[in-house]
C-alpha cells in the first residue's frame, strides 16, 4: 500500500487564491505587522516567506526587527505602538524570542484583537473552553489538512508527538473538541513506539529528523508530519517519509506539507481580525 500524498501547497494556494479575490472587493486592506527580535536564519525565512505571501494576497505587512540585544520594553513598546495603528489588524511576534526577553509578557500585550497566531492569555483560554475563534496558524492548517482527507476526526485515537505551546498542546485541544481521543507524547514519554502504532492520526511535532520510522506507525493511519529538520544538507520532518508512505493512509510531505498551509492559515486570519475590527 502506498499512501494519499497530502498536498499541503496545492491546497493552500485554493485557499490564498479565494483570500486574494476577496481582499480585491474589500475598500480597505488588511494589515499585518510582523515582529522580528534576534537573528535566528529561520525566523528570517519564515517572515519574509509571510511577507511575500502577503503581498501576493493583495494584504499590506510591515516586518519590523529589533536586534539580538533588545530590551523586553523595547519591545513591549513597539508592540503597544502597533496595537494602536488603525492600518494594522493582525500582529505576529515571531518565536523565538531572544532570552532576555519573556515570550509570556511580550504575547501577553498583543491586543486580543489583533492577535493574529492565537497565542494571547485569552486566546489560549478560550480554545481550552471549545472557543476557536482564532487559533494559532499551523494547528489550524493541521485540521484543514485532515479536513481535505475526509478523515473521520470523531471518535479516532490521536497521538501528537511533541508538547509545545506553538502546535503541541493547541493541536491536541483542537482535536478533543473533535471528539478524538488524544494522546501527547514528548521527550520524556517511555515507550514512544508503544502509544504511536494506536494512532489512526498520527502527529509528528518533536522537531528531531526521521524520528519517527515505519515499524512506529499503525498502519492505515493518517501521518502529519509538523517537523522541518537540516541534517547533511537534506532537509527532512520528524517521520522517515520513504518508509512510512509504504505504511500510511495518508501522509504529508516535507517540505510541501503543513508549511504552506501554516502561511495561510496566517493570511486567513489576518483577513478574519481585519472584518471583525470593521463591524466594531
Amino acid at each position: 500500500m502506498t499512501a494519499q500524498i497530502i498536498d499541503g501547497k496545492a491546497i493552500a494556494q485554493k485557499i490564498k487564491e479565494k483570500i486574494k479575490a476577496e481582499v480585491a472587493t474589500l475598500g480597505k486592506k488588511p494589515g499585518l505587522a510582523a515582529i522580528i527580535a534576534g537573528d535566528n536564519p529561520a525566523s528570517k525565512i519564515y517572515v519574509g516567506m509571510k511577507r511575500k505571501t502577503c503581498k501576493e494576497a493583495g494584504i499590506y505587512s510591515e516586518e519590523h526587527k529589533l536586534p539580538e540585544q533588545a530590551t523586553e520594553k523595547e519591545l513591549i513598546e513597539l508592540i503597544r505602538k502597533l496595537n494602536n495603528e488603525d492600518k494594522i489588524d493582525a500582529i505576529l511576534v515571531q518565536l523565538p524570542l531572544p532570552p532576555q526577553i519573556s515570550t509570556e509578557k511580550a504575547l501577553n500585550e498583543v491586543a486580543i484583537e489583533k492577535d493574529v497566531d492565537g497565542f494571547s492569555p485569552a486566546n489560549v483560554g478560550k480554545l481550552m473552553a471549545g472557543n476557536e475563534n482564532m487559533v494559532p496558524c499551523t494547528p489550524k492548517g493541521i485540521i484543514r489538512l485532515l479536513e481535505e482527507t475526509g478523515t473521520k476526526i470523531d471518535g479516532k485515537s490521536a497521538v501528537i508527538v511533541g508538547r509545545s505551546n506553538i502546535v503541541g498542546k493547541p493541536t491536541a485541544l483542537m482535536l478533543l473538541n473533535r471528539n478524538a481521543t488524544v494522546t501527547i507524547c514528548h521527550s520524556k514519554t517511555s515507550n514512544l513506539a508503544e502509544h504511536t502504532r494506536k494512532a489512526d492520526i498520527l502527529i509528528a511535532a518533536a522537531g528531531k529528523p526521521k524520528l519517527i520510522t515505519a515499524d512506529m506507525i499503525k498502519k492505515g493511519a493518517i501521518v502529519i508530519d509538523v517537523g522541518i529538520n537540516k541534517a547533511d544538507g537534506e532537509i527532512s520532518g520528524d517521520v522517515d517519509y520513504k518508509q512510512a508512505k509504504e505504511k500510511a493512509a495518508a501522509i504529508t510531505p516535507v517540505p510541501g506539507g503543513v508549511g504552506p498551509m501554516t502561511i495561510a492559515m496566517l493570511l486567513e486570519n489576518t483577513l478574519k481580525l481585519h472584518k471583525e475590527r470593521k463591524q466594531k
